[in-house]
């Protein structure tokens, strides 16, 4: 069985950039990697491949300000999310499948 995280320690602080060219900088250089198409990941450049989100990622990548106001904007949605606790909540004790 496996855990989460990991009880070994080991692997834990692995990390890499998801954005090379200003991987320190909060911008929208994500999506104008997407258009180029430079993606990292398969599943970050799905969103520019002639799908429902080319629309967005064309906007954002040509509209910091416009990137930066709806992030907030859903962040602020987030932070009203109310996690379920006690009775009405579950703690998994394997990530891997509901207990």
């Amino acid at each position: 069985m496996w855990h989460c995280p990991a009880q070994n320690g080991n692997g834990d602080a692995n990390l890499a950039s998801l954005e090379m060219v200003t991987p320190n900088s909060f911008d929208n250089n994500y999506f104008r990697n997407l258009i180029q198409p430079k993606g990292l990941l398969q599943s970050d450049q799905v969103l520019f491949s002639g799908g429902s989100t080319d629309t967005i990622v064309k906007d954002y990548s040509k509209s910091p300000k416009t990137f930066r106001s709806d992030f907030a904007s859903a962040m602020v949605k987030m932070g009203d999310i109310e996690p379920l606790t006690g009775s009405a909540g579950v703690i998994r004790k394997f990530c891997n499948f509901i207990d």
